[in-house]
């Protein structure tokens, strides 16, 4: 970037800012969403809310199923590791 350029962009930069924020806000968030660790331990926990009652049946089945088909995306899309 040339001098000039930086000059005229110069009011851009807090922009800029906020915009690299969100990006890395957004990519944390997808890394998580994805992440089969978090995903096993969301599935233990909708297993240990089945057990003690605070969901039904019927809740905790359409949860696994959601969880079961994220964590197959996301093992499927990080190169094949353990299900």
């Amino acid at each position: 970037m040339g001098l000039i350029t930086g000059l005229f962009t110069l009011p851009l930069a807090p922009v800029r800012g906020v915009v690299w924020v969100a990006e890395q806000l957004y990519d944390e968030a997808v890394r998580e969403l994805n992440d089969p660790a978090v995903i096993r331990r969301q599935l233990m926990a909708v297993q240990t809310a089945r057990e003690d009652g605070t969901i039904s049946e019927q809740e905790a089945a359409q949860q696994e199923e959601e969880l079961v088909r994220r964590l197959w995306t996301a093992t499927r899309t990080s190169g094949g590791g353990e299900v």
